[in-house]
């Protein structure tokens, strides 16, 4: 069982009288990779800088592994940065980059030179030590970010969308390279994206905020798979919501609802239900199944868009209703279900037990959940 290593408690921060943060609490795990995702102004950037001791809160504390930290200058708190723009100095070469922080310290110059060694080598730039920082690329400058931020052995490092400067591959590379260093590193990654592919690829555990407070902490699985309220099923991937009314609460752990005039039985989920309650069902594209349109089972539509992916072939399905329905299958071309064009009849159903239910949220809630995915 990992302990905790950083605890934010009832964090509070406003600027210009408007709250970027509200209460917020939070317990960082030793050695886990975790996530700040949301939409700009979420609040997340602020959370970094709040750690990193760069802004100080209106409100709570801040405590590394029972210190508190909340007003220690960052100088002096053991964690280090790693910027979005890498903030490398450029007139010196990679080596002096990496050592700079063991000079300031004045450590023996054996030392210095052995753990740059080490540094370099963990990142794999061991043969980039003369060169400055314009003759490298994006990927091979934010590894020597990397190397600088972990020569003095942080007990935490923070990283501010550090690969948002990348092309797609490289960035993908990148997301393999800090994971493996991490693991390898034992240090406690602080990562803020936006991008929630990233997100569900790297990390631990995430965290999605919204206006400055928390709105599902879990591991990606739990926040794709249960998200705990429709905005974060809205922001983290797509997702079909379809409207749904209880028919009946069994008595055996399940409900039925009544969804397309069908009557589906679901498991009973973790909030209150009543007979006649209208919720939400949702379902990721990639659990809806489409028919032909003689099937005995799903819902009548035709399908107005079909785009190959290359593993995939997604699909915009209009069921009779007006509903739109986005489906992602795996492409098998001896498959003749692939073989459906543009307008043409089919039906939408999809796999039992892989719904989740959600209740349904005031119209302003749900009106500004949609807004922000």
């Amino acid at each position: 069982m990992k302990q905790t290593l950083l605890s934010l408690s009832n964090l509070s921060k406003q600027f210009d009288g408007k709250t970027v943060l509200d209460s917020l609490d939070l317990e960082i795990l030793d050695g886990e990779f975790i996530t700040l995702l949301g939409p700009s102004g979420c609040g997340k950037t602020t959370l970094l800088r709040l750690m990193a001791g760069f802004e100080h809160p209106d409100d709570g504390s801040i405590t590394l592994a029972g210190q508190n930290l909340t007003h220690t200058p960052p100088e002096h708190r053991p964690l280090n940065t790693v910027f979005q723009n890498y903030a490398l100095f450029p007139h010196m070469s990679v080596f002096d980059n990496v050592a700079y922080g063991l000079k300031m310290e004045k450590r023996p110059k054996d030392e210095i030179r052995q753990r740059v060694d080490d540094a370099l080598a963990m990142v794999q730039l061991e043969d980039f030590a003369r060169r400055k920082p314009h003759q490298l690329s994006g990927g091979q400058q934010q590894r020597v970010a990397i190397a600088r931020a972990v020569i003095k052995r942080p007990k935490m490092l923070l990283l501010d969308e550090p690969l948002s400067a990348l092309d797609y591959k490289l960035r993908r590379t990148m997301q393999v390279e800090l994971k493996r260093l991490q693991r390898e590193l034992g240090i406690t990654f602080v990562f803020v994206t936006h991008d929630q592919e990233e997100a569900l690829s790297m990390s631990d555990r995430v965290v999605v905020l919204k206006d400055g407070r928390v709105q599902q902490l879990g591991t990606p699985r739990e926040v794709y798979e249960r998200p705990a309220n429709l905005f974060t099923a809205r922001f983290v991937g797509e997702t079909n919501f379809f409207a749904g009314r209880v028919d009946a609460a069994n008595g055996d752990d399940t409900i039925t609802v009544d969804v397309f005039g069908l009557k589906r039985t679901f498991r009973k989920p973790d909030f209150q239900v009543f007979e006649g309650q209208p919720l939400h069902v949702l379902l990721r594209p990639e659990d809806i199944r489409v028919l032909a349109p003689d099937s005995d089972d799903g819902v009548a539509g035709k399908v107005v868009e079909r785009n190959y992916k290359g593993s995939t072939l997604d699909s915009v399905i209009h069921l009779d209703d007006g509903t739109e329905v986005l489906a992602s299958e795996f492409f098998d071309e001896d498959d003749p279900t692939f073989d459906y064009r543009l307008g043409e009849p089919v039906k939408v159903s999809w796999v039992d037990g892989w719904e989740w239910l959600l209740p349904e949220e005031d119209a302003d809630a749900e009106a500004e959940a949609s807004a922000d995915a």
